[in-house]
């Protein structure tokens, strides 16, 4: 069973938003939101969940996007802006935001431009956003020369899989498709331990599984490598920013993170943390690092 709970906001005519809170909310401190990465889950932040420091300095929930875990909507169509208006619903729905109260949003990956989204759409309610492992472009030839991944390229074979009018009731991810997300988000060979890999595998397989799980798959993946960029809206984000990016993140280069940063252009605080040997999913590969960065910013914007 997973370890999440559901609360029914309104946006898209009706969403079921899975979300997963280690602790019961806490009004004396301040709270963090996770959003996932492409194709995983809450459980994605379970190094957060059982870190005692992390966890008495403030909240966390982990909000799993549309098309991810346990969230459900009856639209089949859905792009990141509708995650990050969710998101907001979703905050609002269990009294952690309001008047006078504001979360910090942390994103790997694709999670990191629902940060930026949500900070454009409900400026009241973010004290910052931390970013990780992430593009704020669209998959475009400039962050390709960069040498960030060429996703529209790499997601083809996903989106045309998953494109049918027939009925597809054994539907499951091919083994092939799990491990490509695991080399590139957790690392490869060695640098993703064989249990860690194990369980995603069986994640992923087991959450998109036949024509329901096609059709969600599809959407995650359409939204990916289709999404529209934020480049000329990162002059509205005005709270502080934390990037946190690792050497040897496979899918999004530092080059690429160092450049973005300088549109962060009025953010009070706008920094890039380059953590070395650290995976694109970095919270995962590195921890440590990524949890005393939490402590830190948090504790500095979070009083």
């Amino acid at each position: 069973m997973p370890n999440t709970k559901t609360v029914h906001v309104p946006h898209l005519g009706g969403i079921d938003a899975a979300y997963q809170m280690p602790h019961p909310y806490d009004a004396s401190k301040p709270t963090l939101c996770l959003v996932n990465s492409f194709t995983t889950s809450s459980e994605l932040y379970q190094s957060q969940f059982a870190n005692k420091e992390l966890t008495d300095a403030m909240n966390l929930i982990a909000i799993e996007l549309l098309g991810h875990g346990q969230t459900r909507t009856k639209s089949e169509n859905f792009t990141y802006w509708d995650t990050a208006f969710m998101n907001v619903q979703v905050l609002d729905a269990l009294d952690i935001t309001g008047p006078g109260k504001k979360v910090f949003v942390l994103g790997t990956s694709q999670g990191g431009w629902i940060t930026a989204r949500m900070a454009l759409v409900a400026p009241e309610k973010i004290t910052g956003i931390i970013p990780l492992g992430t593009s704020m472009d669209y998959e475009s030839e400039r962050t390709r020369s960069l040498g960030c991944w060429n996703g529209p390229a790499d997601l083809t074979g996903t989106i045309d899989e998953c494109t049918t009018n027939d009925a597809t009731p054994n539907f499951a991810p091919s083994d092939a498709y799990c491990n490509f997300l695991i080399d590139i988000g957790f690392g490869k060979g060695d640098e993703c331990p064989k249990d860690a890999r194990a369980y995603w595998v069986n994640e992923i397989k087991g959450n998109y599984q036949g024509d329901e799980g096609r059709r969600r798959l599809r959407m995650a993946a359409i939204n990916l490598s289709e999404r529209d960029g934020l480049h000329s809206r990162l002059w509205d984000i005005r709270c502080p920013v934390l990037w946190l990016h690792g050497s040897s993140d496979a899918v999004y280069s530092v080059k690429n993170a160092e450049e973005e940063m300088k549109l962060f252009t009025n953010s009070p605080d706008a920094q890039l943390r380059v953590i070395e040997g650290g995976q694109h999913f970095l919270s995962f590969s590195h921890p440590k690092e990524v949890d005393g960065a939490l402590v830190e910013f948090v504790g500095k914007y979070g009083k």
